[in-house]
């Protein structure tokens, strides 16, 4: 825990690094159930650190570190590295004072090795997809990858020197909501809105873009923090390796506010949403006549929408700079109540599962009496599918058999205070909905919501569970809506804390 105030001699130092996360051989590519070899590197994977300190007279330094990386998600065993490798490192930083974020990209290197409360991990290639793959095992890649974000940690809090930081809101349509909603209560997630039992959209759409400015003391811009709600999954399918839409987002911010400038991007609560595709946005034909008439492509047409927010917010923002701001941070543990799986639930599980294991057992068996297909490009992917999907059914059923000893899940929740800013975090794919709460009764002026700080999975709401579909079923979300309503009160509650309010 850090406290710091505005009575500060030395006031707000900051200090930028950026990492490259660029493997150079194939790993897996994370973020479907079918395994995919990378390969190619299409564009750069990075993380961005921020260090933030504020010092005073009468009591330890505040001092929080952010890290924005291209990952699907940031399970426990990797922030547990960084953080063990900053300990003998930098003794002036407590690392429990540094949380990392994911974009959600699905073309990212897999990161997650190890078991944790939310995900279950391989440790080994053949433990993560079900066959030996001629790639980098995810705990090399890991291990690389942690000692790499370590070393921008470390970078960034070496070289904090005194600065400023101001704040702006701007609006860009990004995302939206991908569950369709039909007659007779159903859900699908990337459902066809020209079904004729089609009705509604299930959930809202979060268009804002909060950003978080640093000058150095010469008043010069040094790195923007972007916030948007809605995960970098332009390329979901893909192949390769790539940042997604964060990657030409940096690009065209750089172009208009300077080469230098380091982003660091942030996914607000939006389990719920993606970007558009053809599959759920209404009226594509039109949209796709845009881009062509605009000459860009999605990715780009997203990074010019969100550059344009954060260039029309800066002069704003400029306006109402703070070198000594009030700076509060909190770690806390919440405890959250399980979603309980019910015996009808793990009976349909068991059989999903079998049904998988057949069909996996089943290709094997086919592989093994004909070795050539081994020749065949992505020959894989089926095989690797029916073994997640298996292990996917199969943790519904370990769930039922141990969560009455383990009702309740801890997580790791961090909220900082900035001067008139919020920043709240959760592990989540948390849906909008919760996210829409707490910005509505958050005291700060603007409230930067940054799920994915953890290991992942779904936290969805009652009408999503009632319309079942993935990321509403118990094998997606071990915490249900009851956890979600209480983490948003215990969110509220921690931010209205830093503010001096009951």
């Amino acid at each position: 825990m850090h406290d710091g105030g505005s009575g500060s001699v030395e006031g707000l130092r900051i200090g930028w690094a950026e990492a490259d996360l660029t493997p150079d051989q194939p790993v897996l590519v994370s973020g479907q159930f079918h395994a995919r070899v990378s390969e190619a590197v299409a564009d750069p994977v990075t993380a961005t650190a921020l260090a933030i300190e504020s010092r005073r007279p009468d009591g330890p330094p505040a001092q929080a570190v952010l890290v924005g990386c291209d990952f699907v998600s940031i399970p426990d065993a990797l922030r547990d590295d960084v953080r063990s490798r900053l300990r003998s490192v930098l003794p002036d930083l407590d690392p429990m004072a540094v949380f990392l974020n994911a974009t959600h990209t699905h073309t990212g290197p897999e990161p997650r090795v190890h078991d944790d409360v939310l995900q279950a991990g391989g440790g080994t290639v053949a433990g993560w997809t079900g066959l030996d793959l001629p790639v980098m095992p995810p705990a090399q890649y890991a291990a690389m990858a942690a000692e790499r974000i370590a070393t921008a940690v470390i970078r960034a809090w070496q070289s904090r020197e005194p600065g400023r930081i101001g704040f702006g809101l701007g609006q860009a349509v990004i995302g939206y909501n991908r569950r369709m909603c039909y007659r007779g209560g159903e859900a699908r997630m990337y459902g066809d809105p020209n079904d004729p039992d089609f009705t509604h959209i299930e959930g809202a759409t979060d268009p804002s873009v909060n950003v978080l400015y640093t000058q150095d003391r010469a008043g010069r811009l040094t790195g923007v923090v972007v916030n948007v709600a809605c995960p970098a999954q332009v390329g979901e399918m893909d192949f390769q390796i790539s940042a997604d839409y964060w990657h030409e987002t940096r690009r065209e911010l750089r172009g208009r506010l300077g080469a230098d400038l380091h982003v660091l991007p942030q996914c607000s609560a939006a389990g719920d949403q993606v970007t558009a595709k053809s599959m759920i946005l209404i009226g594509w034909p039109a949209q796709e006549r845009m881009w062509r008439l605009l000459g860009r492509t999605q990715r780009q047409d997203i990074a010019a929408r969100i550059a344009d927010a954060v260039a029309a917010a800066l002069p704003c923002a400029e306006k109402e700079m703070a070198d000594n701001p009030l700076v509060v941070h909190r770690l806390v543990t919440v405890e959250l109540p399980r979603r309980m799986v019910t015996q009808d639930e793990a009976n349909e599980a068991t059989a999903a599962a079998e049904n998988c294991r057949r069909q996996y057992e089943s290709l094997l068996a086919d592989l093994d009496a004909h070795p050539k297909k081994r020749n065949e490009p992505r020959w894989y992917v089926p095989i690797t599918k029916a073994y997640r999907q298996m292990r996917w059914n199969q943790r519904v059923v370990e769930r039922f058999n141990t969560e009455r000893d383990q009702p309740r899940v801890p997580i790791e929740a961090h909220v900082l205070r900035l001067g008139d800013v919020a920043i709240a975090t959760n592990p989540f794919e948390y849906y909008l909905d919760y996210g829409l709460r707490i910005k509505a009764r958050s005291p700060a002026i603007q409230t930067f919501l940054v799920q994915l700080t953890g290991s992942g999975t779904y936290v969805p709401t009652e009408r999503a569970v009632a319309g079942k579909g993935y990321g509403a079923v118990p094998a997606s979300s071990p915490v249900g809506p009851e956890g979600g309503a209480e983490l948003a009160d215990r969110t509220v509650a921690m931010i209205r804390e830093l503010w001096g309010l009951s």
